[in-house]
């Protein structure tokens, strides 16, 4: 009998590409998702259940068998009845639930630069959820991204999609504070990993290089041979301008908070890269498709 994993999301970014990789390892995989009639891109392959915050007891029986959960839940911003005091009360749940059904390992992702005490609920909802976990019964590994990027991230992706359509992109401030993204393979290899091991830890998730915002939107611009002047904007108007694209596209373009934490140099981490992927050779290897269409976050979690 082979052994069981779950992972929470497999059907969308991050938890899809965890998946693969368990799958073609042989290990069986089961998926707790808020959209389990969604179509099945395993092929049946993985097993779909609700997430059932609200039912502790059934989502436990969800988790019996199971010796990892990966958790990839979270949310990007407040839409509708979800904001972020709610993600961490039902990740506290999720995380209970897993004690009560015996899992062994639990791979979490949260965000470098997490703080309990940050005026940021995004990091600061991280932060809480990382103290909780240290002090709860399962061994675990906690894996901080900054960015992770890929041909259907809402960042990088995104930069391009603007960058192929309109002759200027506006940045907020200066554009001289960092940035460091990681490789969606690189990010999933390293969840993968840590769920092979046993030793609680708390690790970075970046890769190799660090880019200045300006320098990022110039490289993104460039790899896709368009001419694009970068305007240095007040961080309100630049949120604005973000909120107008965001009308055209049905879609949270850019948020208040992610620009607070981008200027703030939160996207950088003080710890060695554990990425091995250069942005900038990944660009250049996929400078055709980068931005050809636009990646939508209300489109992947909120709408069936």
């Amino acid at each position: 009998m082979s052994e069981t994993h779950v992972v929470t999301g497999a059907f969308s970014y991050t938890g899809r590409y965890i998946t693969e990789r368990l799958l073609a390892k042989g290990i069986a995989v089961k998926t707790l998702t808020g959209h389990p009639d969604r179509p099945n891109p395993f092929a049946g392959r993985v097993v779909a259940l609700p997430f059932d915050f609200d039912k502790p007891e059934a989502l436990a029986k969800s988790l019996e068998g199971a010796s990892v959960v990966y958790n990839t839940y979270w949310v990007r911003f407040t839409h509708g009845a979800t904001s972020f005091d709610q993600a961490v009360e039902n990740t506290k749940t999720l995380v209970r639930a897993a004690e009560a059904a015996g899992v062994s390992r639990l791979v979490h992702v949260s965000i470098a630069n997490a703080d309990p005490n940050s005026p940021l609920p995004y990091y600061s909802g991280k932060g809480k959820l990382e103290q909780f976990i240290r002090e709860s019964k399962l061994s675990h590994a906690i894996v901080c991204p900054t960015v992770i990027y890929s041909l259907h991230d809402v960042l990088i992706n995104n930069i391009a999609w603007i960058a192929r359509r309109f002759p200027a992109f506006g940045v907020p401030g200066k554009g001289d504070y960092g940035i460091q993204p990681i490789f969606i393979d690189d990010m999933a290899d390293l969840m993968v990993d840590a769920g092979s091991r046993t030793e609680n830890m708390h690790v970075d998730a970046v890769g190799p290089e660090i880019f200045t915002f300006d320098e990022l939107v110039r490289i993104i611009a460039r790899s896709i041979k368009r001419n694009v002047a970068i305007l240095h904007m007040p961080p309100g108007l630049a949120l604005l301008a973000s909120q107008v694209i965001g009308l055209f596209v049905s879609d949270v373009v850019l948020t208040k908070e992610e620009v607070d934490g981008l200027m703030a140099g939160l996207l950088v981490s003080k710890r060695p890269p554990t990425g091995k992927t250069k942005l900038t050779e990944w660009l250049a290897q996929n400078a055709d498709k980068v931005g050809s269409t636009y990646a939508s976050e209300l489109g992947r979690h909120f709408r069936g």
